[in-house]
């Protein structure tokens, strides 16, 4: 996959304190591809520190979370022509040395999710949010006939064919920018694939949900998708009756 047919999209929500260096970082990686910050109804200063460090801004009228800055990221990477769409966080959890990774994988996969969970891997996450994530990512595996260690990761990329799905058909809940659109992709028979990335824990800012109420969420989400997943199974054998 050619870097100049890449789009880096990144939803920013109040990260003037980080966007520049996010900015600079994926400059310095991937310098001929484009980059696309949404700011997502910010009320600082986020959208002129990142035109100012070089990236093209479309600015939301208010706040609509990620999923919807990123249905607006793959509309205008369809309405562009762009063949391949990388999502980065704002906030420097994400290393742009691993683009190249993501980008790579697209020429086997539709969608290459950037996994925090490997050998080599420093990141932690304990407690009651790692055991939802565990089920969670094993009822997407089951679904998809492949490994997802990492379901709920943001550092991602999208080929065409996820592009033109995403740029109708994207949802705007919380975690619908991870768990929600795997669903939807995997339902449309995308291939997805998964390759090792470096993560670190936010260096300005903090997160708009806390870790108790992302367990709350993650733990419904994978009953959800396992009832899904069953009522599938059972719709497959009486098929076969």
């Amino acid at each position: 996959m050619s870097p100049r047919s890449a789009l880096i999209a990144i939803p920013a929500w109040n990260e003037e304190g980080s966007i520049a260096d996010v900015i600079a970082k994926v400059q310095e990686h991937l310098p001929t591809a484009g980059i696309l910050v949404v700011n997502d109804g910010s009320t600082d200063n986020t959208a002129q520190v990142a035109e100012q460090a070089g990236a093209m801004v479309v600015s939301l009228p208010f706040n609509v979370g990620v999923g919807g800055a990123m249905r607006t990221a793959f509309l205008y990477a369809k309405r562009e022509g762009y063949q391949a769409l990388v999502q980065v966080d704002a906030d420097g959890q994400h290393d742009p040395a691993d683009l190249d990774k993501l980008l790579a994988g697209l020429n086997e996969a539709d969608i290459v999710v950037g996994t925090r969970f490997h050998p080599d891997s420093m990141y932690f996450i304990g407690g009651p949010r790692r055991w939802a994530m565990v089920l969670l990512s094993k009822a997407l595996s089951s679904m998809a006939k492949t490994q997802i260690s990492d379901s709920t990761s943001g550092f991602r990329s999208a080929g065409p064919r996820a592009i033109d799905l995403f740029a109708v058909n994207y949802p705007a809940d919380y975690l619908g920018d991870t768990v929600g659109s795997l669903s939807i992709a995997i339902r449309n028979g995308l291939v997805i694939r998964e390759a090792p990335v470096t993560m670190y824990f936010r260096a300005v800012g903090r997160p708009s949900k806390n870790a108790l109420w992302s367990a709350l969420y993650l733990g419904r989400a994978t009953l959800a998708l396992m009832a899904t997943l069953l009522a599938r199974r059972s719709q497959g054998k009486g098929d076969q009756t």
